[in-house]
């Protein structure tokens, strides 16, 4: 009996729980490890997961930011503090490949913090360089 719950719970993880690639787990490795450097304080290791490039675009609600400096300098100075930063949570709502190069993240964001709980919804374009994926442009809202 014991044998045929564990064959019958196999198959059913076998098409329950969609297998991921070595692609779509690193790039949720990405976004696990932005999390932890977040709720670390670290603003700087969160910023590992973009491009490092003027062509970065983060589409926020002040408008269309380009590079990755003004994008690090806005995070700093718009999460100036713990109270601001808060701690924050990624719900994975859609991962989508579109390319050999290119994968699409939606999702929403949601930080619990003392200056007042917030959340809102990304979208996030991986591209891979160099062997390494890489957020090129991230529209959060």
């Amino acid at each position: 009996m014991r044998q045929y719950l564990l064959f019958t719970s196999l198959i059913f993880s076998c098409f329950v729980l969609p297998a991921q690639s070595k692609d779509e787990k690193a790039i949720l490795s990405i976004l696990e490890q932005q999390t932890i450097a977040w709720n670390n304080g670290d603003l700087d290791h969160f910023m590992v997961g973009y491009m490092e490039s003027d062509s970065l675009m983060y589409i926020g609600k002040s408008g269309v930011t380009y590079g990755y400096g003004s994008t690090l300098q806005n995070y700093k100075k718009n999460y100036n503090g713990p109270d601001k930063m808060g701690i924050l949570k990624f719900d994975i709502l859609h991962l989508k490949k579109l390319g050999r190069k290119h994968y699409l993240v939606v999702g929403r964001w949601m930080l619990k913090r003392n200056a007042g709980d917030v959340g809102g919804h990304y979208t996030l374009t991986f591209e891979k360089q160099h062997r390494n994926w890489v957020i090129i442009s991230d529209h959060s809202s």
